[in-house]
């Protein structure tokens, strides 16, 4: 299996249809344009021109950049996919956030491990607190 790395945004379909793949639920048209707009960096992997994976960040693009959507298709995971994405959004971080940055993310369940290959630690709540999130 082949696959190419690109730094493009997925199609809005493509971007819905992936998340809903991983069972992330139907995300509303105009939510994704929205939030595919307002990203910082995107890239894509594909394969036979399919789209296999993706990744975003988003942010304030100076002092914060959250990691969003690290996604795989199910059929194509545990071939190193994640990896080229997280080395593709770790390329763009070196160059864009400095010292006094903050680069944050939210693991799926059971992927923890994956995230502390590239720097990620888990908050333990000494000194910042464990981190909160609302879903709306």
């Amino acid at each position: 299996m082949e696959v190419s790395i690109e730094k493009s945004q997925p199609t809005l379909e493509e971007f819905i249809t992936l998340r809903a793949k991983v069972g992330w639920g139907e995300t509303p048209n105009q939510l994704a344009k929205i939030a595919l707009n307002n990203s910082l960096f995107h890239v894509v992997a594909r394969s036979e021109n399919k789209l296999v994976g993706m990744a975003r960040i988003v942010g304030d693009g100076a002092m914060f950049f959250y990691i969003q959507d690290l996604i795989v298709d199910p059929d194509y995971q545990n071939n190193g996919i994640g990896n080229l994405l997280m080395q593709n959004i770790e390329s763009y971080l070196s160059k864009v956030a400095f010292k006094g940055s903050t680069i944050g993310l939210l693991s799926a369940s059971g992927k923890e491990d994956f995230y502390s290959r590239y720097g990620y630690k888990e908050r333990n709540g000494t000194p910042l607190g464990y981190g909160m999130c609302k879903f709306v």
